[in-house]
């Protein structure tokens, strides 16, 4: 029997590669990926995937053929693959309950977010900003899996030790910001953030994180009982649930 070969396609980043080290195979701006087949829904209806929250993971590890670490993606380039792994196991079409209503959207037809270059720093996943209310200067990274996976686990620590507990906010702020005035001290971060972060400043931060991050620009218009609504396409398991069900 003759040797048989997987299809792939090469799927462009939404950040171009621009953050990455130049040794990083993500510094191409491209991963090459294979069709998803039945080995993929075995790990989509995998129950011990789904409950410890790694199905999707597994699932891109499975499909990714370049030699990368998905902990190393951006979120916004990881998004990319998701849909692109979407596309390439179940056609373009995905359809989703809004409103009370079955809705279906084109996922060929999302686009990457436009992102200004000149505000990358060479192979660097660092950027400045200047609280506009006090006027502190910070760095700032945007967050990788790997940063997620960190902050899922110490907010997983924090409902252990008080089930009343709610950082999130807080948490990912901590992670998301490098220095504070040239400061790249993670101690003195967490108490900047903690006791010195307004929230004018805290609000502004995240607005501009929003605006340049590197995305798929997942906002579709939708026509809900007869008027048009701008949504928002959920990635999460039920993306790919409804057609890996058995």
């Amino acid at each position: 029997m003759s040797e048989l070969k997987f299809p792939t396609e090469v799927i462009d980043l939404p950040s171009k590669g621009l953050i990455y080290p130049p040794e990083s195979p993500l510094s191409s701006g491209q991963v090459e990926m294979k069709y998803m087949t039945a080995r993929e829904e075995d790990i989509l209806t995998n129950q011990s995937y789904i409950q410890n929250g790694t199905v999707l993971d597994k699932m891109l590890k499975s499909l990714i053929v370049s030699k990368i670490d998905i902990k190393d993606l951006l979120i916004g380039d990881k998004n990319a693959l998701l849909i692109a792994a979407r596309v390439l196991g179940y056609g373009n079409d995905y359809t989703f309950n809004y409103g009370g209503e079955d809705v279906t959207v084109d996922l060929s037809s999302l686009d990457h977010k436009k992102i200004d270059e000149t505000m990358f720093k060479p192979a660097k996943n660092e950027f400045d900003f200047t609280c506009p209310t006090t006027k502190t200067n910070l760095t700032f990274k945007l967050l990788t899996g790997e940063d997620e996976n960190k902050i899922d686990a110490e907010l997983k620590g924090l409902k252990k030790i008080s089930k009343e507990t709610s950082a999130d906010l807080s948490t990912r702020l901590k992670y998301i910001i490098t220095s504070v005035e040239g400061d790249y001290d993670k101690k003195k971060i967490r108490e900047f953030v903690d006791n010195y972060l307004l929230a004018k400043d805290s609000r502004a931060l995240r607005e501009y994180i929003r605006q340049i991050q590197p995305d798929v620009d997942l906002n579709v218009t939708i026509e809900v009982n007869g008027s048009e609504e701008e949504v928002e396409i959920p990635i999460n398991l039920n993306f790919f649930w409804p057609d890996a069900r058995v």
